[in-house]
């Protein structure tokens, strides 16, 4: 089961950047080149958030390049992709980023089954100590691991 998921693309600066308290899988609606373009890697999460306006979920600033063979087909690099997800988990999701002020952010994209997903993660925003204390936290480890390996 684990061989069906191809991964892209990571979001590694939202990890940096936020708290991801849940994770949610959804589907992206692409054109023919722009999935071929993501076969190909050139995807960039980096910047890319998401959305909801009238009850359909959207992700913005979301770079795909343009295909190379695409010619005319091709479609905007930056152009807001729509995000499949069932209707009760958007509203969900819409009720929890208005109340509580969170924010909905791209983590990965990945072939399922030849089908394109994304993962989204409700997110809360770090402040510039939780930062810190986190790269403290990976530095102390790795310094563990490498005073384990020496021994």
């Amino acid at each position: 089961m684990a061989n069906d998921i191809q991964p892209v693309a990571q979001n590694k600066k939202a990890y940096h950047d936020y708290f991801v308290l849940e994770e949610y899988e959804a589907g992206i609606e692409l054109f023919g080149t722009e999935v071929k373009s993501i076969r190909q890697g050139k995807l960039n999460l980096k910047d890319s958030w998401c959305n909801i306006v009238n009850g359909e979920i959207f992700a913005n600033n979301m770079h795909i390049s343009p295909y190379e063979q695409g010619n005319i087909f091709n479609r905007d690099p930056l152009r807001v992709k729509r995000l499949l997800m069932h209707k009760k988990e958007i509203s969900r999701l819409y009720g929890t980023v208005k109340q509580e002020g969170l924010a909905l952010i791209p983590l990965s994209v990945y072939f399922v089954k030849g089908r394109a997903k994304m993962k989204v993660g409700l997110c809360k925003g770090k402040k510039l100590y939780d930062k810190r204390e986190t790269a403290a936290r990976k530095d102390a480890a790795r310094n563990i691991e490498r005073a384990i390996k020496n021994r």
